[in-house]
């Protein structure tokens, strides 16, 4: 279930709220309005402020005009500004779902995994939407449990699947199964690489 905050508020207290009629099947997800949606829109019935808004609100009355581009623009996330991401067999599903997927995803953030059935997928590049798709690959080089030699052996297949230019490979010493601080700012840098802020 996604949940759509109102106006001016967050995802966190539906996220909390949600949290006590939680079912263990379903996955709640409760993002955030953007402050504005472009440069040019604030609230038009709170006095122009800028708030967390799905769209302008013009007014209240049955006959008010409404921002038609802004609920347009919020009527969804396109999937090209979707990044999937995991850790060790969450990041396995990850990158096999971004490279069997018939829409465009921004990316794939794959952390200490490894391609599941990678042996079903072609010798050379995918036909797929996603054959340019950005994946930055991580895995600590002491993983007792998802050995570097299984990221090493994502990448080598990830290269022939997509644009080689667009797969990064970054190892961390001493790391085991686990995530560190640089493997988390590596992970922002490429977010905000592949998510630029729109206009």
């Amino acid at each position: 279930m996604i949940f759509l905050h109102g106006l001016g508020d967050t995802g966190h207290g539906w996220s909390e709220d949600f949290a006590g009629i939680r079912s263990p099947h379903i996955k709640y997800i409760c993002p955030h309005a953007p402050f504005i949606l472009n440069i040019n829109i604030n609230i038009t019935l709170n006095m122009n402020m800028i708030m967390p808004s799905w769209f302008d609100i013009i007014g209240l009355s049955p006959d008010s005009q409404e921002d038609e581009p802004g609920i347009k623009q919020a009527n969804g996330i396109p999937s090209k500004r979707i990044i999937l991401g995991g850790f060790s067999q969450g990041g396995a599903l990850s990158l096999y779902t971004a490279l069997i997927m018939q829409q465009k995803l921004a990316g794939v953030t794959a952390l200490s995994c490894w391609l599941p059935l990678r042996a079903s997928f072609p010798q050379g590049p995918i036909s797929g939407t996603n054959r340019d798709i950005y994946i930055l690959q991580c895995h600590g080089d002491c993983d007792p449990l998802v050995p570097l030699m299984f990221g090493s052996l994502t990448v080598e297949k990830l290269k022939t699947l997509v644009n080689p230019a667009n797969v990064t490979f970054k190892t961390y010493e001493g790391m085991m199964h686990s995530s560190c601080q640089q493997e988390m700012m590596d992970v922002k840098q490429f977010i905000e690489k592949v998510l630029p802020p729109t206009d």
